[in-house]
């Protein structure tokens, strides 16, 4: 029987198409600003006596709270908090074992992404009604703080986002393996190895993307900075524990809690282009079987809406910031107008 979309000769093609996309969908986040790099926002302490740093911006309910994709650091919303932040308040947050926030016990899965979120926000003492925004792995965690809290949460918008135990629906439509993050993980395992034996930074082929090049654009204190964080082995930890749990634990979370979002409001935005890379015919059954993910994902809401959003990559905050911004206060506007009624 032949794959859907495909003739059996192209699988192998499409196979490795999927995992070359899925190394740039998770792996590869916006550039952040220069100078921020290097200073904390506001570090608050978690039950615990670790610490969590967030960077909140502007006023104004609902608060909207932003989680980040895998590997992506607090800044990496400079974009679309520079066009919200006039009109509501804006949180993002480093993740534990990101930026300046301190490594988490693993394993580093949703539930214990979305408790540290809670736990952090309590601590200062930044209230509800959220609006949560998760770009990529982030949406889920954001669905995982929203099953914790979910009388606190005024609407979500979903970038682009992971879907749980979404390699078994490419594996179905494309074959074994497909869909799988096991290259990506063992990347991070072999990063996290060198960091340990204090190998990097490395020319060796396998090792050489585990540090950050010099970027022209930041100052030698920003680069500084960047590789310091990439030497640490508990960067790499908590990485390899996210893309170790995405799929299997995060997903079961996910998959155990709320079913339906009832009336809430939810904008679901998928970029036309993050299997652009792909070859044809890949390259258009995966923009159908992604976008396919998104409209059933926008459907756990009455209120939800499916948006796709034309000439942006995955890093639609990079792409795309005023599509997301605009998305944000829609929610924003309905959630004020609910009031009102």
């Amino acid at each position: 029987r032949r794959a859907p979309y495909a003739h059996r000769g192209s699988k192998r093609i499409m196979r490795r198409s999927i995992i070359a996309c899925l190394l740039v969908l998770l792996a590869a986040q916006p550039a952040a600003a220069a100078d921020p790099e290097l200073e904390p926002g506001r570090l608050v302490r978690l039950p615990d006596d670790r610490k969590l740093n967030f960077r909140c911006t502007g006023t104004g309910a609902p608060t909207v709270v932003l989680e980040g994709g895998y590997g992506a650091n607090s800044l990496a919303w400079e974009p679309v908090r520079r066009l919200v932040q006039g009109k509501l308040r804006v949180c993002s947050y480093d993740r534990a074992g990101y930026g300046f926030s301190t490594p988490g016990p693993l394993p580093r899965d949703g539930a214990s992404i979305a408790r540290d979120l809670d736990r952090g926000l309590r601590a200062a003492k930044i209230g509800g009604p959220f609006i949560l925004v998760g770009h990529s792995a982030g949406a889920l965690y954001a669905r995982s703080f929203y099953a914790r809290r979910p009388r606190d949460v005024a609407g979500m918008v979903l970038v682009d986002p992971s879907v749980e135990y979404q390699d078994r629906r490419f594996a179905a439509a494309f074959g074994p393996g497909a869909g799988s993050l096991q290259p990506l993980r063992d990347r991070a395992a072999r990063c996290l190895e060198a960091a340990e034996k204090r190998l990097l930074p490395s020319t060796e082929p396998s090792l050489e993307r585990c540090t950050p090049k010099p970027n022209a654009n930041l100052s030698e204190a920003v680069n500084a900075a960047r590789l310091a964080t990439s030497l640490k082995p508990e960067t790499w930890r908590t990485q390899v524990s996210e893309l170790e749990t995405l799929l299997t634990s995060t997903s079961d979370q996910i998959a155990a809690g709320p079913q339906s979002y009832g009336a809430l409001p939810l904008i679901v935005l998928t970029a036309d282009g993050t299997y652009a890379a792909a070859p044809e015919p890949a390259r258009a059954a995966l923009g159908t079987l992604w976008y396919g993910l998104h409209r059933e994902l926008a459907r756990r809401s009455s209120a939800g809406e499916s948006r796709l959003i034309a000439g942006s990559s995955h890093l639609m905050v990079r792409d795309k910031p005023a599509a997301i911004a605009d998305a944000i206060l829609e929610i924003a506007a309905k959630t004020k107008s609910a009031k009102v009624n």
